[in-house]
């Protein structure tokens, strides 16, 4: 009779229907663990990520281990036997014209200080060039006896060098008319050859040496003025360069 009424209550009792709330509880807190991981590794350090592998890498022989090794060839340019053996020869060739405008500047040294010659260095040779009243006498193209102990001595220089010489004679724009020179053109010519040919009278070699008039066509001053005038009548004795460059300037004053 006990027994029935035990089992009657137990029987008795009512059925438990939210019992699936634990099953979801824990799934939930499952899914909310699994999102908290995630987001942790999104977050990582991105330094201190590297910093590891590189250090896994090289305690396991991996890609940080060592250096790769390159073994492609350089391209490296392929040097030009001619370039190298032109930048020589020019070197030389600056080397011997500075020398030979020194040497000038230094026989001229008087007449350079009374400003009546200049020497110059430039890409095309050394010239020299002489005011025409060191030279001639005016509307003359007959040098004068003072001027040729001048250039004897720049022909001196000039015989034992082996350059290309040319002369070359300026007038002014005053023109001129008389039975020897018609024009500034034959007055600027002839004046190249007296000079040209005292050359070849002091040892210069012929072959070396050429006369050019410029009447009044390439002035270095003004036509304006009496002084300007007397700068532009001149002789220019270039010794020509075999091997022109970049244009360097050398000073008008004698070395000391």
């Amino acid at each position: 009779m006990q027994n029935r009424r035990a089992r009657r209550k137990f029987d008795d009792e009512p059925e438990n229907h939210e019992r699936w709330l634990i099953s979801y509880a824990d799934f939930i807190t499952l899914l909310f663990a699994f999102f908290v991981v995630m987001y942790a590794i999104s977050v990582v350090n991105i330094g201190q990520y590297k910093v590891l592998s590189v250090a896994l890498g090289d305690a396991f022989g991996g890609a940080g281990s060592a250096k790769p090794i390159n073994t492609e060839v350089p391209n490296l340019p392929i040097p030009n036997p001619n370039l190298k053996r032109h930048a020589e020869l020019l070197r030389k060739e600056k080397t011997q014209m500075t020398k030979l405008a020194q040497d000038l500047l230094s026989t001229l040294a008087p007449l350079v200080k009374e400003g009546k010659v200049r020497v110059t260095q430039n890409s095309r040779g050394v010239s020299v060039e002489i005011n025409a009243s060191v030279l001639f006498d005016p509307g003359e193209a007959r040098l004068t006896n003072e001027s040729t102990e001048a250039l004897r001595a720049v022909a001196g220089l000039l015989k034992s060098d082996d350059h290309k010489v040319q002369v070359e004679g300026h007038t002014d724009n005053q023109p001129i008319r008389n039975t020897l020179f018609p024009s500034n053109w034959e007055l600027s010519a002839v004046r190249a050859s007296s000079v040209v040919r005292l050359f070849i009278d002091a040892g210069v070699a012929p072959e070396r040496l050429t006369a050019v008039g410029y009447s009044a066509n390439v002035p270095v001053a003004s036509n304006d003025t009496q002084l300007g005038r007397a700068r532009n009548r001149r002789v220019a004795v270039t010794i020509l360069s075999g091997i022109p460059d970049a244009v360097t300037e050398l000073p008008t004053t004698p070395a000391q």
